[in-house]
């Protein structure tokens, strides 16, 4: 956010917050007012930062260090003598310092290097609009390590950005770390933050694998903000690069991956065996897909305190916009009913011999899964049955498990994705890049196999006359693509009613040309051959819809490439500012980046994790009304949606009740005993006397 300054100049938010006042220009009052959160505060000390006169750098900042309790207990007894207090000392309560010194005096530190002078006050802006729910969350998430689940696009950034603030103020020689997952994600958080916070650019840093060692052992030795991945810190910490014991506020973007031995949890142990003086803030739109992975996230990331939010907690009511959920299900038609039968008599053959073996329980074949196969190989390889004794025997098993495990991936592509999708995989199966060689050569020996592939090359393989397509065939040579699943035929005609009545509304509304460049789509679909087709297909339809592909960056065998980061932010950018209007990606979309307004999100397939639901539906309804159509398969599929929907339920409901949880017992002390909060208020800053004993620690 920046403010028109000074001499018609654009400030940012920093300088706003940086002004000193001068002895003859800045005037003080007090007043007692009714504020944002219901009630009457005291007499507070205000101070005008809007003089023309001042003009400073980026790189000075207050200390704010005020009686506060005096003030108030003045207050009681005769307001008026806090503005006569405040007018005659206004020149030596606030302290102004700046790249050439700390402007802390060190005997004001205590061992831990916490600012007592400073940690008096707390402060809070407000040059963005105050919300109650921002302002109570940073209150916890100062004192405790906090956990703060919050529905996409209400502001986690900016609560982050808040507390790091602080700590930045509370400990003048302490570091503090903002970590993503991912360097595209590490990039718009450094952005949002510069927009947020005031801290000098000149004491924050990037860093990532791609910097030398040596460098950003320099970057830990003279800077204080750092934005990096995970790996990056991990990498730095066993080097010797970062002492542990200088980091006092570690902030955690996506906090539901700190699972298992994910380099989150690592940097959080390591950081504990040298210090327990340190805060954590974790940020997270949904914090498991279970009760059981969200109390691992908890326990590895020493969360003493949950702050968690749905669309319908009332205190974010009014700054969520609606977000319509339409359940859409799609029934398979004749041909994918044909191919399904054909496949499930092949992927009989195998299941047969794992059940004569006595390895797999029988049961239908078309109600086998891939987690299935897998928990019964697990059971086989910990107990082998009495009867299969010869390392021969297991080896053929073993190649029948693995066999069946594929054979029901491709099963669920071909229900939920279509025939397209399965034979991609199953030709990558037989051409040997899957690396199943015994399974190649058994499936080349099944006639039922080998009759479903040619029937399914007829149809798809890019080929002419037998003769594999170039990629640079002319495109009046290659066959065009045509919809190999129903649910295609569904999204196209969704899409296309929705630019179509879009362009309707505006020529009503207005004389202006109407392409679909003010609305936008975003698709996503979780295997790249789908997103590829969803693409193909919906480029038919130019130039009504300008549609890109947006994937991850490793490459999927010989056909599939990645995207590189570049690649990644120019579609982002290219499609949030109206190059594209829709954008089919995979679930690296899902996550944290800033993808710009989307008003209709279209699922083409449904996950069992609430996790990415949530992060999917996240993506619309920011700023204004958003859509969300869920296309499903009849019958599983539809089931697995339900599923999830009812988990992110009941992961809600024990959260808010925090009885099922167990929270972190040995929160650390961070701050001094009476904290006081420090708020600007457009541009005056107000201070309240706010005693805060919530450090147990």
């Amino acid at each position: 956010m920046t403010m028109n300054g000074p001499k018609g100049k654009q400030t940012t938010l920093f300088q706003s917050w940086s002004r000193a006042p001068s002895t003859s220009t800045a005037s003080s009052v007090g007043t007692s007012k009714k504020t944002d959160f219901g009630s009457t505060e005291k007499s507070e000390v205000c101070v005008d930062l809007t003089e023309e006169e001042w003009d400073l750098d980026d790189e000075i900042y207050l200390q704010v260090d005020l009686d506060i309790e005096q003030i108030s207990d003045q207050s009681k007894v005769n307001p008026a003598s806090v503005s006569s207090r405040a007018a005659t000392t206004s020149s030596n309560q606030f302290t102004t310092f700046g790249q050439t010194g700390s402007g802390h005096d060190k005997q004001t530190c205590d061992a831990n290097g916490f600012d007592h002078s400073a940690g008096n006050v707390w402060i809070y802006p407000t040059n963005y609009p105050v919300r109650d729910y921002q302002y109570n969350i940073v209150q916890q998430a100062l004192f405790k390590n906090t956990m703060v689940t919050l529905p996409t696009g209400l502001g986690k950034t900016f609560i982050a950005a808040v507390v790091m603030y602080n700590f930045y103020r509370w400990y003048p020689q302490g570091k503090i770390a903002f970590m993503a997952p991912t360097k595209p994600l590490v990039a718009q958080q450094i952005e949002a933050c510069y927009n947020i916070m005031g801290i000098p650019q000149h004491d924050t840093a990037e860093l990532t694998g791609s910097m030398q060692p040596a460098a950003r052992r320099k970057a830990w030795e003279k800077k204080r903000v750092f934005f990096l991945t995970p790996q990056v810190m991990m990498n730095d910490l066993n080097r010797g690069a970062l002492p542990a014991v200088d980091i006092k506020c570690l902030v955690i973007d996506e906090a539901h991956k700190a699972m298992g031995n994910h380099a989150y949890c690592q940097v959080v142990k390591e950081l504990h065996r040298y210090s327990q003086q340190f805060r954590i803030l974790a940020l997270s739109a949904t914090p498991g897909g279970d009760i059981k992975s969200v109390q691992q996230v908890l326990n590895q990331l020493l969360i003493a305190h949950v702050e968690i939010r749905s669309e319908e907690s009332i205190d974010i009511q009014p700054y969520v916009h609606e977000r319509k959920v339409e359940k859409i299900v799609v029934k398979l038609d004749d041909e994918i009913k044909d191919i399904k039968e054909r496949y499930l008599q092949i992927l009989s053959t195998f299941t047969n011999r794992l059940v004569s073996n006595r390895v797999l329980y029988k049961r239908d074949v078309s109600s086998y899964s891939k987690f299935m196969i897998l928990k019964a190989r697990e059971d086989f390889r910990c107990n082998p049955p009495t009867n299969i004794q010869s390392k021969t025997q297991q080896g053929m098993l073993e190649g029948d498990f693995a066999t069946c495990i594929s054979l029901y991936h491709g099963y669920e592509l071909l229900l939920q994705h279509g025939m397209r999708s399965l034979y991609s995989f199953l030709n990558s199966m037989v051409d040997g890049s899957k690396g199943m060689s015994r399974g190649k050569s058994e499936l080349s020996r099944n006639s039922n196999f080998m009759e479903l592939m040619n029937k399914l090359e007829d149809k798809f393989s890019d080929t002419v006359d037998g003769v594999s397509t170039p990629g640079n065939l002319p495109n009046q040579l290659k066959k065009q693509y045509t919809p190999s699943h129903p649910k295609m035929c569904k999204l196209c005609e969704v899409v296309l009613d929705h630019f179509n009545k879009f362009n309707q509304d505006t020529a009503s509304t207005s004389n202006s040309e109407a392409n679909g460049s003010s609305t936008r789509i975003m698709i996503f679909s979780q295997y790249r051959d789908s997103v590829q087709e969803i693409t193909e297909i919906l480029n038919q339809h130019k130039p009504l819809v300008r549609v890109m592909s947006f994937i991850g960056q490793a490459s999927a065998g010989k056909s599939t490439k990645g995207f590189t980061q570049k690649e990644q932010l120019r579609v982002v950018k290219a499609f949030r500012e109206g190059g594209y209007n829709t954008l089919v990606s995979t679930c690296v979309g899902e996550e944290g980046l800033d993808i710009g307004d989307v008003d209709l999100i279209i699922c083409y397939d449904a996950h069992k994790s609430p996790i990415r639901l949530v992060q999917r539906m996240g993506r619309t309804g920011r700023k204004r009304q958003g859509r969300i159509v869920m296309l499903v398969t009849e019958g599983k599929e539809e089931a697995v949606y339900n599923q999830s929907q009812y988990s992110k339920k009941s992961i809600h409901r024990a959260m808010q009740n925090n009885k099922s949880l167990q929270l972190y017992p040995h929160n650390p002390r961070c701050a001094s005993e009476g904290s006081s909060r420090g708020e600007m208020y457009g541009s005056y800053w107000y201070l309240t006397s706010c005693s805060q004993n919530a450090h147990n620690g």
